[in-house]
């Protein structure tokens, strides 16, 4: 199976010029006939002006049009992949576990406890080489946002795409989130893995210690990341105003806090370690020195690594229509204007009956 890319994707932005060079042309080319059309009819003008053809400027313009179009795809770099092969990178294997339960909401962080923490794992991919990573939402339930990747571009992406409406049923099962992380991993061997669980701690539905034990008996480290503060917030309700808070069944508002302590006994459960993401820089760059102490291991990964440059088909097929547009004169040759070869036809048959 083959693969097609572009080598240098950034020249076909140039394409975006093509239809406004074309609608530049039509508009040019109807001011030029409204012009021509108060001297007279064209069949007057088209014998006052018998050299001049209408229609071989459009076509000379198009042919240069298209001709253009092959060239930013040369420039562009097209390749076809023809070569599948299994390419051994040395990494690990990480799955990040992302509370997006109500409580993320709360801004006792800026912009939120949720953003900030979408803020910190785009920075931790951004910082990986050559690693696996897995991305997993949970709130009452845990789900599987991203399986186990080296694309970092799509984990961004799918990373982007994450709020609190995603998972169905409110609560925090850091537990489930582990669990859940521990059956996502490769079957490969000898492989060094870990869980980063970023949340503000407050789990009220599961033995999250528990969970990151089993993890830990299977080799599998759980790191916790606090999002959030102590001191606590309340959570702003979705789609309210700016003082429509989150209440409880007697009409108080909620105030949502960091539990430390609940996310430290995880960290240290699951032969890991704590880390506070209230300062996103120094958060990520302690988790990301914490995870580079873990061995690499070999990495396997099928990939498509060779690429056949396919560039000379478009640049050749620029160069005929080129080579066209210049054959076609802008204007009717003159010394073809008065061949007629049916009047030359009916002259040698007339000859030829006289004859007879």
């Amino acid at each position: 199976m083959d693969i097609f890319r572009f080598e240098h994707p950034i020249f076909l932005y140039f394409l975006v010029v093509i239809p406004a060079l074309a609608f530049l042309h039509l508009y040019l080319a109807k001011r030029r006939r409204s012009a021509l059309d108060k001297f007279g009819e064209n069949h007057l003008i088209s014998q006052l002006m018998p050299s001049v053809s209408f229609i071989r400027p459009t076509i000379k313009f198009y042919l240069l049009l298209v001709a253009l179009v092959a060239l930013i795809i040369t420039m562009s770099g097209p390749q076809f992949g023809t070569k599948l092969q299994t390419v051994s990178r040395k990494g690990i294997e990480l799955i990040i576990a992302l509370d997006v339960s109500n409580s993320m909401n709360a801004k006792d962080i800026e912009p939120s406890r949720l953003e900030r923490a979408k803020m910190a794992v785009a920075r931790l991919v951004d910082k990986l080489q050559n690693d696996r990573i897995g991305l997993i939402v949970f709130a009452g339930q845990a789900y599987t946002q991203l399986p186990m990747t080296t694309d970092y571009p799509s984990a961004k992406m799918f990373l982007n795409a994450i709020n609190t409406d995603i998972v169905p049923s409110q609560g925090t099962a850091i537990g489930k989130a582990i669990s859940l992380g521990m059956s996502s991993f490769s079957t490969q061997e000898n492989v060094n893995r870990a869980i980063v669980v970023i949340t503000d701690g407050e789990n009220h539905e599961d033995d999250a210690i528990e969970a990151a034990t089993e993890a830990a008996s299977q080799g599998i480290q759980v790191y916790t990341v606090g999002m959030g503060l102590p001191a606590g917030s309340p959570i702003q309700v979705k789609g309210g105003n700016s003082n429509d808070f989150l209440k409880d069944k007697e009409g108080n508002v909620v105030i949502s806090r960091l539990d430390e302590s609940m996310l430290q006994n995880v960290a240290i459960a699951g032969n890991g370690s704590y880390i506070p993401a209230n300062n996103i820089s120094n958060g990520i760059n302690e988790l990301v020195d914490e995870l580079s102490n873990l061995e690499k291991s070999e990495l396997e990964s099928k990939s498509y690594t060779e690429y056949d440059d396919q560039f000379q088909y478009f640049a050749g097929f620029a160069l005929i229509l080129l080579f066209l547009e210049f054959l076609i004169l802008e204007r009717k040759n003159k010394h073809l204007l008065n061949v007629d070869i049916f009047e030359v036809k009916k002259k040698k048959k007339d000859d030829l009956n006289s004859q007879i």
